[in-house]
């Protein structure tokens, strides 16, 4: 079974190739890193995998089924959880609705006006310990460190019980503490059959937290292989490791 592939995928901006004939292959159970310069395609490969955009070309398989195009929440809804390069948060909505909006079908006006009982809230107090915001279930998003907005993406995500998981650049922005953190709970969310495909910059989060690294160059991938395999291949080393 083919858990998760793209091939010949394919999305222009006018006269902008933002991913060009990508293809990649992720096996289940890693922890898989995706880098390469800005405006290398990353986050518009996200985006066309998550269906943010369609693809002009080309074809997203995931579990043996065809998933490009489809809308965003019917893809959520086959497995496929993501986080933001920029958090993505309700601010003025407690730490629990944030997550309740996540999954309540409703919306917004259903999750406001809702009492909070339930399977779903009792999902949702379970992710926020999960990633250590249960003493901030109460409190508005826009109260939170960006940190921890962070975290609460990440358990937001997680409310759709995902099999693959996509995180755009969750070290961005926070101090190497909170960045330890989630490195941890990405290891231990993988350690629970969660398979994660991780775009971030910070090399020593890549190198120390992933399996399996995919090095993308002008929209498609260039190299692919272990954390070892990868600083030692001289093309990365040269384009993106400064050596």
């Amino acid at each position: 079974m083919t858990f998760f592939a793209t091939n010949g995928l394919r999305r222009a901006f006018g006269g902008v190739v933002a991913v060009d004939d990508a293809s990649v292959e992720l096996h289940e159970g890693r922890i898989n890193g995706l880098i390469g310069p800005n405006g290398s395609g990353k986050t518009t490969f996200f985006n066309l995998v998550t269906g943010m955009i369609a693809p002009d070309a080309g074809e997203v398989v995931f579990r043996d089924r065809h998933i490009e195009g489809q809308a965003p929440h019917r893809i959520a809804r086959s497995g496929i959880g993501r986080t933001f390069q920029v958090t993505r948060v309700f601010p003025r909505m407690t730490a629990l609705q944030n997550l309740l909006v996540a999954v309540r079908r409703a919306g917004l006006t259903e999750v406001l006006r809702s009492a909070m009982r339930g399977p779903e809230v009792e999902r949702a107090e379970h992710w926020l310990e999960r990633v250590g915001l249960e003493h901030l279930r109460d409190a508005e998003a826009n109260s939170l460190s960006y940190g921890q907005q962070k975290l609460l993406e990440l358990a937001g995500a997680m409310m759709g019980d995902p099999q693959l998981v996509l995180l755009d650049e969750p070290a961005g922005g926070i101090n190497p503490v909170m960045i330890e953190r989630i490195s941890d709970l990405v290891r231990e969310l993988n350690a629970e059959d969660r398979t994660f495909l991780v775009v971030e910059h910070n090399m020593d989060m890549v190198m120390s937290t992933c399996d399996h690294v995919v090095v993308f160059d002008r929209g498609r991938p260039i190299a692919t292989g272990t954390p070892a395999e990868i600083q030692a291949d001289e093309r990365v080393l040269e384009a993106y490791l400064g050596v």
